[in-house]
């Protein structure tokens, strides 16, 4: 029996196939049944090109109901799909081209060319186009050809997908998820968060990523359900969607933005069942506005590429501030020290996490790949975290973004919670950076509100004097208009550790 993704979908379509699956902020509507007719003539497009069952099939496109389409496509071609943002460059393009090796590249039209340049070089392969309204020659190439596609069989180890992560440092890598765990974590979301008919998703995420491409379009389609379509966040449109919409799934920045829009209220909520953050750390500040505000508690959850999601608070229970919830269904969790033998409960450590949503390893990198698990199965996330005694899951940062000051471990997210806290602070980061006595200096980098004339620097190392041991509080502290994020919304702390280097006379 095939464990294709698609046929757990198709078996969770709604008996009415005109039910609706896609409504767009512009008025444009799609029912299952264009989903079926639509990728079933593009998996034949891509047949009739010669994809064959574990070809790769990259995307690169802007947001539009037809990308999701051509995604469904590749599931059911048997083709490995790999969403490429569209904020690469060339260059990070060729790299990712020259190491998967797909088949066919979709791409925006007016990257059709240095596409073709890159797919030239390399090898065979072909470039079509995909606009966001839904134009281009992967459109007039499918035409009508027959939607009565079947299905390519596949086993739950077959890859389905190749993500790669972001390549903040070194190589990127391509992480290979699988049927399997695809299905197993899309199951274990839907009825960890509760989704019953009648459930709309307002869709605000990109889909080159986990959150908005697996997280939100898979609950959607176990669902049978409908999605709200925005090809971008803008507070003004989401708040005008709240009343048609059930639950959200945003990044931290998007609530923040949410917040500063006097529209946002509970009445703006009413219709609302769940808000769901992701992708980033939520700000205890947020988190508690929100509430106050809307009388809606976000449900924070922690996840990564190459799981998929891991852990979330609780849809009836305890959701805590700062506190991502217990491990998921099927995944179990725990801590280690540097020697990788596990940590009682309370102490700080590396995460390591094993279950049926775990990568199955990186792209023709299977050194990589040994050196990320244990013997045991565990796969080491890189993420610093504690399990407290009721088992939530406390994250702390970055393992690379610890800083070794004097010999003394000092953990970012302490210190960012700290000044975080101070009146005119917006946000901070905390990144360690090069010097000749410490090894490594602890420094901020403070975002202050808009207009605020304080605190200075003087100010927020004394008050964090008064709070934290001495080794802790930064040596400096700059200021910054806003800090490097990504396209999820996390702090790019590598950039600001480029920004800042020499700053001690110690390199870079």
């Amino acid at each position: 029996m095939s464990a294709s993704l698609y046929d757990l979908f198709r078996s969770r379509f709604p008996s009415d196939l005109d039910a609706p699956f896609i409504e767009t902020a512009e008025g444009r509507s799609y029912s299952y049944r264009d989903l079926d007719l639509l990728s079933g003539r593009f998996a034949r497009l891509l047949a009739d090109l010669g994809v064959v069952k574990d070809d790769r099939v990259a995307v690169r496109v802007d947001k539009s109901p037809e990308a999701i389409m051509l995604y469904i496509a590749c599931l059911r071609a048997g083709a490995i799909y790999l969403p490429l943002n569209t904020a690469y460059g060339p260059a990070e393009v060729g790299y990712f081209l020259n190491d998967a090796e797909p088949r066919v590249v979709v791409t925006r039209p007016e990257d059709a060319a240095w596409t073709r340049e890159i797919m030239a070089a390399s090898g065979d392969g072909h470039v079509l186009t995909l606009d966001d309204a839904g134009g281009g020659d992967l459109i007039e190439r499918t035409g009508d050809r027959d939607p009565d596609f079947a299905t390519v069989a596949a086993a739950a180890d077959d890859i389905a997908a190749i993500l790669y992560t972001s390549g903040t440092t070194g190589r990127s890598k391509g992480a290979m998820l699988s049927h399997g765990n695809l299905a197993a974590n899309a199951l274990t979301l839907h009825r960890a968060w509760g989704f019953v008919s009648g459930d709309v998703l307002l869709h605000v995420l990109p889909i080159f990523h986990t959150h908005g491409l697996f997280v939100a379009t898979h609950c959607v389609l176990l669902n049978g359900g409908t999605m709200i379509f925005h090809d971008r966040f803008d507070t003004d449109r989401t708040i005008d969607d709240l009343p048609r919409a059930t639950v959200l799934m945003g990044v931290p920045t998007h609530y923040a933005r949410l917040l500063a829009n006097p529209r946002l209220d509970a009445r703006a909520c009413a219709n609302m069942r769940l808000f769901i953050s992701g992708s980033a750390p939520l700000r205890s500040e947020t988190f508690e506005s929100f509430r106050a505000r809307t009388g809606h508690v976000i449900l924070e959850r922690y996840g990564m590429t190459e799981a998929g999601m891991i852990t979330a608070n609780p849809l009836a229970g305890p959701r805590l501030a700062g506190a991502v919830g217990p491990p998921l269904s099927g995944v179990e969790a725990r801590v280690v020290n540097e020697h990788g033998t596990p940590l009682p409960s309370g102490e700080t450590g590396v995460l390591e996490i094993r279950g049926p949503n775990v990568f199955k390893g990186y792209w023709r990198m299977p050194e990589k790949t040994r050196e990320e698990f244990r013997d045991d199965g565990f796969f080491i996330t890189g993420d610093l975290a504690r399990i407290d005694a009721a088992g939530y899951v406390w994250i702390v940062g970055r393992a690379k973004d610890l800083v070794i000051s004097g010999g003394f471990n000092v953990y970012p997210k302490e210190i960012e919670i700290c000044i975080d806290a101070l009146p005119g602070v917006v946000e901070s980061a905390v990144i360690g950076l090069a010097h000749p006595d410490f090894g490594e200096a602890v420094t901020a980098v403070v975002v202050r509100a808009p207009g605020a004339d304080g605190p200075d620097e003087a100010e927020i190392i004394a008050r964090l004097k008064a709070r934290l041991a001495n080794f802790k509080v930064p040596k400096r502290v700059f200021f910054a208009d806003e800090l490097p994020r990504n396209a999820m919304g996390k702090v790019q702390k590598a950039a600001l550790r480029e920004a800042h280097a020499g700053t001690f006379g110690g390199g870079s």
